[in-house]
């Protein structure tokens, strides 16, 4: 099992130098991974200064030589497809071949989307998301890409450099457990981070849904089952490693790969620098 951390891209992480330590921080204690949100606007966290995720992972990536690098997750209908695609290359060449790249329609969707008067409605928004995945993918090739689809269109454009890692990076896919769409669609690629709606952010889930929904999910595994397929849970877990395992264990043994540790969204921790360090300095959890 792999260990991340998760810091959202607001508040003292609005500092690109702030996730450069922390980023530095992880690799040293042994982290796998860092992943940052990809907000423009939450109005929960309204107020608080934001930062675009890239950056912030551009200085991570500069500060790190070893760990994982993301956005968890990128709400992909919000972006144009060919200038998300230059941004994940650019940041797996800056990182040596390090991005994984987690998708979802992203939310709140009033905020992301309805605020600057884009649609929020979710039938548009999944299909958007489908489209500019494929179109993602065929970007990264260094192929050349003609596309005439129902939300873009692209006449014979090859984008270079392709990134480093071959054919792309891993693309995990998000969303809210027990929806069923949306892990239909992460058996297709080559991860699932699910939420649960019985658990919120920072919390751990049931160990009985994870197993449902692993279950679920290998009944999909249609497209090349026999690849590696990760399973990313998060929560926030005691430093003391018998604490850490009663929490991660039952959720190892369910079958989840990853675990990435979030602070509690509704704590007054969840973006401030100073305890998230202290965290990630006392190492991920010893299972």
């Amino acid at each position: 099992m792999r260990f991340s951390v998760n810091i959202p891209n607001f508040g003292d992480f609005a500092d690109a130098r702030n996730v450069a330590t922390v980023a530095a921080a992880a690799e040293r204690a042994g982290w796998d991974g860092l992943f940052v949100w990809d907000h423009v606007l939450h109005r929960r966290h309204q107020g608080r200064p934001f930062a675009d995720p890239w950056m912030l992972l551009t200085a991570a990536a500069l500060a790190t030589s070893r760990i994982r690098l993301g956005a968890l997750l990128t709400p992909v209908p919000r972006y144009r497809p060919q200038q998300l695609a230059r941004q994940v290359a650019t940041l797996d060449a800056v990182s040596g071949g390090r991005v994984v790249f987690a998708a979802g329609l992203g939310g709140p969707v009033e905020d992301e989307y309805r605020s600057f008067g884009d649609t929020a409605e979710p039938r548009l928004l999944a299909e958007r998301l489908d489209e500019g995945l494929d179109l993602l993918a065929r970007f990264w090739s260094g192929g050349p890409v003609d596309h005439r689809g129902t939300h873009y269109e692209v006449r014979d454009v090859t984008l270079l450099p392709a990134t480093v890692q071959r054919p792309r990076p891993p693309v995990w896919i998000g969303g809210f457990w027990p929806r069923r769409a949306p892990m239909r669609r992460a058996a297709r690629w080559d991860g699932a981070v699910p939420l649960f709606e019985t658990a919120l952010h920072g919390h751990a889930p049931d160990p009985a849904e994870v197993r449902e929904l692993v279950a679920y999910v290998r009944t999909h595994r249609t497209t090349a089952p026999e690849r590696p397929f990760e399973i990313v849970l998060g929560g926030a877990t005691p430093t003391d490693a018998a604490g850490a395992k009663d929490v991660i264990g039952p959720l190892r043994d369910a079958g989840a790969t990853w675990w990435d540790e979030r602070q509690d969204q509704n704590g007054p921790d969840l973006d401030r620098l100073t305890p998230v360090l202290r965290r990630v300095e006392a190492g991920p959890p010893v299972l």
